[in-house]
């Protein structure tokens, strides 16, 4: 990634991610060093299994990195305590939520938890801030709707609305094209773009899909077996990083039209 800047929202030095057992360290991968700028798009790419998710989780304090630091606007994340990390980062996992009656604007509505009083009273500023959450992800006429009657495309724009509403600086999707068809996928990427542009906020994604990743992140994070690569769309292609990313019996990566494509029988 880039050289650390003023405008650096999110750092790590030499960071090793993966599983600690009472037994033995099972390492993910190690050496990571990112720096990400506000107000970027940056997709984390790779196969099944090779860290992605291990990575924006570890980011999230959701689970502890092995060795290493992790800064978020200048500040080691493990001076954050759980609240004051929530009103910096928000995260949307690809968890199923439980059963519960919660309409859309309710579940959008607990974005706002790291800012409500001891009794969750929504303010105006937090009424203000879920309304807004609503509009930017067009989802106004979904918002009475009880959860499980929505489809996983809507489903997956109104959890993107309550990581908006809790108002972060960054936000880290874990995998939110994961259950949707090409066309829903494709909304989806252009929702992300259309609100880092609007918005200024650093949106951290991993996906599966390379070509799409390629047309609208600014930056990207390609886990190979080999090694990490870091930058744009653009220079990744120039170091020949996608080259190797699937068997080549199945896909090629072409350079001139920057996709992978399919090889005939």
């Amino acid at each position: 990634m880039k050289p650390h800047t003023k405008n650096t929202v999110l750092k790590t030095e030499n960071l090793s991610i993966g599983y600690q057992s009472k037994k033995a360290q099972n390492i993910v991968a190690s050496a990571i060093n990112l720096s990400i700028e506000k107000g970027k798009l940056v997709t984390v790419l790779g196969k099944n299994g090779i860290g992605k998710s291990t990575l924006l989780r570890t980011i999230a304090k959701v689970q502890k990195p092995l060795s290493g630091s992790i800064f978020i606007n200048n500040k080691n994340s493990e001076s954050y305590k759980h609240q004051e990390l929530a009103t910096c980062l928000s995260m949307v996992l690809t968890e199923r939520l439980p059963e519960s009656q919660l309409t859309v604007f309710e579940l959008v509505a607990f974005g706002r938890q790291p800012y409500t009083n001891w009794i969750d009273k929504l303010s105006a500023i937090d009424l203000e801030k879920i309304t807004w959450a609503i509009d930017e992800t067009e989802i106004n006429h979904l918002k009475d709707k009880r959860f499980y009657e929505l489809s996983d495309g809507q489903l997956q724009r109104v959890l993107i609305a309550r990581a908006l509403a809790q108002d972060t600086e960054i936000i880290i999707l874990d995998e939110p094209t994961a259950h949707l068809d090409m066309h829903h996928t494709i909304k989806i990427f252009s929702l992300l773009r259309s609100l880092v542009e609007k918005t200024s906020k650093t949106i951290i994604m991993s996906s599966h899909e390379v070509n799409l990743s390629i047309k609208f992140a600014d930056e990207i994070i390609l886990f190979t077996d080999d090694e990490i690569f870091t930058g744009t769309p653009s220079e990744l292609i120039e170091k020949n990083a996608f080259d190797n990313l699937f068997p080549k019996e199945i896909v090629n990566f072409n350079r001139n039209l920057q996709q992978f494509i399919i090889n005939k029988k």
